[in-house]
């Protein structure tokens, strides 16, 4: 077996030497072959699963990354795209994007993204993208199956600027050792990925690296105006046109609003959060009783909640107090990552939901369909459990002196020193995770040059935060994509 793993490895173009070198998944990431029919082609790829390890200036291993690839065959490697993908947490593994959007095989979800019966299982996925773009999915250390060597170099890699560093080193060796060099490279992150994304476009291009593109998926460039907290009032004010489309979803808005389309009730409500909802907001305990009761019954209007609920949260509604008080009658809560979901609830009386129905509905299907692929067509053989959502990194992140990066500026930054990126910020609806309006706000407080703003794309979707488990948004994310890597590269 080892002789025929180095055959393969010669076939993948690597230029270092042949010595072979263990990892904690074997010997050499493992290749094989597959074919896939999508619109009318059949796409023969290169499917390329394991580790690189990072070494210190000592030569010794202190971490080991897993990925899977997905390489083209018979494109030019020189020119073809290729995209490096990942999701966030911290502490999550790269399942979702792999298998439920760019990839070549998806998770078979039920049309809405809900939970099918089991037995779970994966298709073929008539919306990769892998006909514009080779794929490669990164799991940073601590997830998937990428572990430190040492569980005393755990706090190395589980930060912001670790995290950035060892995702950095590993494009570099990636590139290095699949001459990938002069290809058109684009980054596309989730969630807390997009601040990772943000933070190796500025990390990387100082270090010669520049992207063509980067899509940041349900973006969080800058977490602080995500966090409900004594003293900051932002998300209060960035979450409520997130708020109204979950209760125009779940038919709890006045007759009026109901009939509206949801695009244009997001405008008027939006405009409405930024100006008289902020500016009440901002005055705090100054505010009369009878502006206090004006803003509460539009706020109580635009959020299906009662009045004596919103006055008596102080016209400050809380994330997981809305999940629970929405459909509380109902004995049912709504989901944080998308809230189109509904849990079931035992009591009806708690503060807050027991658990969030969107992310239970993904999470058996994703590990049981990926345990699966990996193992039985990727030729992966290990007995270590793959950390699809890593809460012992979450839980164990440091955060720099307690702050939450905002990474807006690094990008900015990496966007001046290469005017040629362009971005795609695709967002859904019912995200109450990061929602629409927090995008818009960061989106506009990076003090992007003038001449630069016409690089970022904006897209909405009606769905959550993982939008593309939604067979209809998935499309059109494809879509959008596809012309976005044109975009990018066709000057």
């Amino acid at each position: 077996m080892p002789e025929e793993k180095g055959k393969e490895e010669k076939k993948s173009g690597e230029t270092e030497p042949r010595e072979k070198r263990r990892t904690l998944l074997g010997i050499e990431p493992v290749e094989t072959r597959h074919e896939l029919a999508v619109r009318g082609k059949t796409l023969s790829y290169v499917a390329r699963a394991g580790a690189i390890p990072l070494k210190d200036p000592f030569g010794e291993t202190e971490a080991e990354i897993f990925f899977v690839a997905y390489e083209l065959e018979g494109a030019d490697r020189g020119r073809r795209p290729l995209t490096f993908a990942f999701n966030g947490g911290p502490g999550s593994s790269s399942i979702w994007l792999h298998m439920g959007a760019l990839g070549p095989k998806r998770v078979v979800m039920e049309k809405e993204g809900w939970m099918p019966a089991p037995p779970y299982r994966y298709e073929d996925n008539a919306h990769t993208w892998l006909e514009g773009t080779d794929l490669v999915f990164i799991d940073p250390v601590g997830t998937g199956f990428s572990r430190a060597a040492k569980e005393d170099l755990d706090k190395k890699f589980w930060n912001f600027k670790g995290d950035v560093e060892s995702v950095g080193e590993f494009i570099r060796i990636y590139l290095t050792r699949y001459k990938r060099w002069t290809s058109p490279l684009f980054l596309a992150g989730e969630s807390y990925g997009t601040t990772r994304a943000a933070g190796l476009a500025g990390h990387l291009v100082d270090r010669g690296i520049g992207f063509a593109g980067i899509v940041l998926v349900s973006t969080a460039l800058d977490i602080g105006a995500l966090r409900f907290m004594p003293g900051n009032d932002l998300p209060y004010q960035l979450f409520v046109p997130t708020y109204t489309a979950t209760a125009w979803y779940h038919r709890r808005l006045p007759p009026d609003l109901q009939k509206r389309s949801l695009p244009d009730l997001m405008e008027e409500v939006k405009a409405w959060a930024e100006g008289e909802l902020t500016v009440a907001l901002m005055k705090g305990d100054r505010l009369s009783d009878g502006e206090r009761r004006r803003v509460g019954r539009r706020l109580a209007r635009y959020t299906g909640l009662d009045l004596d609920y919103v006055l008596g949260s102080n016209l400050r509604i809380e994330i997981f107090r809305f999940c629970k008080e929405l459909l509380r009658e109902e004995r049912r809560s709504v989901g944080r990552l998308d809230s189109r979901f509904k849990g079931v609830e035992a009591l009806a009386v708690t503060e807050r939901p027991e658990f969030d129905p969107s992310m239970v509905a993904i999470t058996p299907p994703y590990t049981a369909a990926f345990n699966h692929y990996v193992r039985e067509e990727l030729g992966i053989q290990t007995d270590l459990p793959y950390e699809t959502l890593s809460r012992t990194v979450n839980e164990k992140w440091e955060w720099d002196k307690g702050a939450m990066p905002a990474t807006g500026e690094i990008l900015r930054g990496a966007l001046a020193k290469n005017p040629y990126t362009k971005v795609l910020v695709a967002q859904g609806y019912y995200d109450l995770a990061t929602p629409l309006m927090a995008t818009e706000y960061m989106l506009s407080h990076m003090n992007v040059d003038p001449a630069l703003r016409g690089n970022l794309t904006v897209r909405y979707y009606e769905a959550g935060h993982m939008f593309y488990l939604d067979a209809d948004a998935l499309r059109a994310f494809r879509e959008d994509g596809e012309r976005f890597l044109s975009a990018a590269v066709n000057r």
